[in-house]
């Protein structure tokens, strides 16, 4: 075992994180927001959405260094009294939870969709890539917002709070697997014309098989790095929309809903309220393009 830590930390990846010092900060940055944000329930001081300790009494309490704060509210507190500290955890899980199910999804489908158009090749090929360079054509916020909106138009009213979550992470993952189909079909072209996909075919392996045993394994570097970037996009995508109204319910808020919510006291002097939800928001997004930055360029062999 300390053998196999040894030579891990002695590898290539590792040594070029330890020889990255925008590397190293952005993933204990990131490291930090991950632990805050799933363990709230235990790192947070209150829990912000349990009505029978909140206290009405307590709204609009400015941050603890303020004359007019108190060391209990650390950032202080919104308008319905709850901690603004505590709600950033929280709503800093529920949008890395959304950010990873959409890019998961997105994944999927971009993947499988990208494997079988560079293999298959023909109409198939036409045909998927004519879909992804139409969707390319529009902007992600746009697709989601018209994937969402329809979502709504058909479920019952009653029942929005209840698919909101499903609806957005399939919005947002909708709008991103084109980048995955078209990385992996480029790479499966290249694949599928090496020897060892000849001499399975030769073999009688059925294509599927070649497919995902044995192309899919040495496709799946770009679209790794892809992921880490697009995680970046998915989570700005979310708070966008749930900034616009059109995002996660107000009983589980994300770091959007919380800016949204800010962003009707910010002229009337309660700028905490929305500044600090912002914050989070760029260090939390800042923190996942730095390390899909130096990820993609470890893992190009280009530049090592």
């Amino acid at each position: 075992m300390r053998a196999t830590l040894k030579r891990w930390w002695d590898g290539d990846l590792c040594w070029s994180w330890r020889h990255t010092p925008v590397a190293i900060v952005a993933s204990v940055v990131l490291l930090l927001m991950l632990v805050g944000a799933f363990g709230a329930q235990w790192v947070a001081p209150h829990n912000p959405f349990d009505l029978a300790s909140v206290e009405l009494l307590d709204a609009l309490l400015p941050p603890a260094w303020d004359s007019n704060g108190q060391g209990k509210y650390l950032l202080g507190t919104d308008s319905q009294g709850r901690d603004l500290y505590s709600a950033i955890l929280y709503g800093t899980r529920v949008s890395l939870l959304i950010g990873l199910a959409s890019v998961a999804l997105s994944m999927l489908i971009g993947v499988v969709l990208g494997l079988i158009s560079g293999y298959a090749g023909g109409r198939i090929d036409a045909l998927i890539m004519r879909v992804a360079d139409v969707q390319l054509s529009f902007p992600a916020i746009l697709i989601a917002l018209l994937i969402d909106g329809v979502a709504r138009a058909v479920v019952p009213r009653d029942m929005h709070e209840m698919i909101a979550f499903p609806v957005l992470v399939g919005a947002i993952a909708l709008a991103g697997w084109p980048q995955y189909a078209r990385t992996v079909r480029g790479s499966t072209l290249v694949e599928k014309n090496r020897e060892y996909v000849q001499a399975a075919r030769v073999i009688g392996v059925p294509s599927l098989v070649i497919m995902f045993r044995h192309v899919l394994p040495n496709v799946t570097g770009p679209v790794l790095v892809l992921a880490t970037v697009h995680l970046a996009t998915a989570i700005i995508t979310e708070a966008t929309l749930s900034f616009l109204g059109v995002g996660v319910p107000p009983t589980a808020p994300s770091l959007g809903t919380l800016i949204r919510i800010g962003n009707d006291f910010l002229f009337s002097g309660e700028w905490w309220i929305t500044i600090f939800p912002g914050a989070a928001l760029v260090l939390l997004v800042l923190s996942v393009n730095l390390v899909g930055d130096w990820l993609r360029d470890a893992l190009n062999p280009r530049l090592n």
